[in-house]
């Protein structure tokens, strides 16, 4: 048996993330949630605001917000959002003995699911999640199209920086999926432009329009309204986000500079441990069968990366932020799998020596953080 595992260590891999996921979730539902915990308490009580979806909904079901329905709903989203990559890895990839290093480096990697425990309540897994919805859905029709662009508004209304964050990526999804695959002429077309445009106004309009109407102390009034136990004022003192503009949050951003870039070395590393992945991926677009399929999906990830750049300047959560950055790249690999190869890329190999130490280092590493690494 030993000689197996040092053979094919891959299962014991997973079985260690398992074991780290469930160590994560132990050691977070013992923080205070602050930003959590606010984000389900704000709505719409004083008309269109920014960040309020959530908290709008909730309201629909409790008038009262206790503080471990943060961790209640982040569970609940965190489970069906690994039961949908399970779901879409073996549609893709199939669960067999030579694909299990991939879903290590995927799955298993401290940019993805751990993260996501990591930062349980945080609205970044619901762009995740209903990205993974799109590579799993039929893309045929333009109501492929239709619910790409109605989950596009719904992360927007979550929180606009979905414009940034998870949008491109759903955008890169559903060209490869529907207008490369299926159908790119005019009708088609210009419903993507307008929904796109739809999309971006909603933006602008939370971006600009979305600050809250009153007086910071009135709208702390109202919250304690919410709040199970009133209390906990502590879980309040993060309101004053409903009313920092644009340029502020970018100050603060420059501001944190300093300190915060001497992780990026780190974020390197941890990028670079992922080496096998990427090689792989690298193959997989140069199968592709058509030129013009790779010139896109190379054209996409720099558009993607070019859009987290752009939140690394404007808000500091950098781990966050390259976290879900890999994820995204994860998401794309998926879409490109999906289209026309003139050859099978090979998959990450399953008993070379390097490959399986990369692996294990990356299932050693329980989580990246929130703003500076770990």
């Amino acid at each position: 048996m030993l000689a197996n595992l040092r053979q094919n260590p891959w299962r014991l891999l997973l079985a260690i993330n398992a074991a780290f996921i469930a160590g994560v979730f132990i050691h977070k539902i013992q923080l205070p949630p602050y930003v959590p915990y606010i984000h389900l308490l704000v709505d719409y009580h004083f008309g269109f605001i920014k960040r309020a979806l959530i908290g709008a909904i909730v309201a629909l079901f409790t008038a009262k917000v206790p503080v471990w329905l943060v961790f209640a709903l982040g569970g609940v989203t965190w489970l069906v959002t690994f039961g949908l990559y399970a779901k879409l890895f073996q549609r893709t990839f199939g669960f067999t003995a030579k694909t299990l290093p991939l879903f290590v480096f995927t799955a298993g990697s401290p940019f993805f699911l751990k993260n996501f425990m990591h930062t349980l309540g945080h609205f970044d897994i619901y762009g995740c999640a209903l990205a993974i919805v799109l590579l799993l859905m039929p893309a045929r029709s333009l109501l492929f199209v239709a619910v790409a662009a109605l989950f596009s508004i719904v992360l927007v209304l979550i929180h606009h920086i979905h414009l940034l964050m998870y949008v491109p990526t759903i955008i890169t999804i559903v060209v490869i999926r529907h207008y490369l695959a299926y159908s790119n002429n005019r009708t088609n077309v210009a419903f993507g432009v307008i929904a796109l445009a739809v999309v971006s106004a909603l933006f602008f309009a939370a971006q600009f329009l979305g600050t809250m109407p009153i007086p910071e102390a009135d709208f702390v009034a109202y919250l304690k309204t919410r709040m199970a136990d009133p209390s906990r004022t502590d879980l309040l003192q993060f309101a004053y986000i409903w009313y920092q503009p644009l340029a502020k949050e970018i100050s603060d951003t420059w501001g944190r500079l300093p300190h915060n870039i001497l992780g990026v070395p780190v974020f390197a590393l941890l990028i670079w441990l992922h080496t096998p992945l990427w090689r792989f991926f690298a193959n997989l677009i140069g199968a592709l069968d058509s030129d013009l399929h790779k010139r896109f999906v190379v054209a996409a990830l720099i558009g993607v990366s070019l859009g987290y750049l752009v939140m690394f300047a404007m808000v500091f959560d950098y781990s966050r932020w390259i976290s879900n950055w890999a994820v995204c790249m994860f998401l794309i690999l998926h879409a490109v799998k999906m289209l026309p190869a003139k050859q099978e890329a090979a998959l990450i190999p399953e008993e070379d020596q390097k490959t399986n130490i990369f692996g294990l280092i990356i299932t050693l590493i329980p989580r990246v953080g929130i703003v500076r690494p770990f």
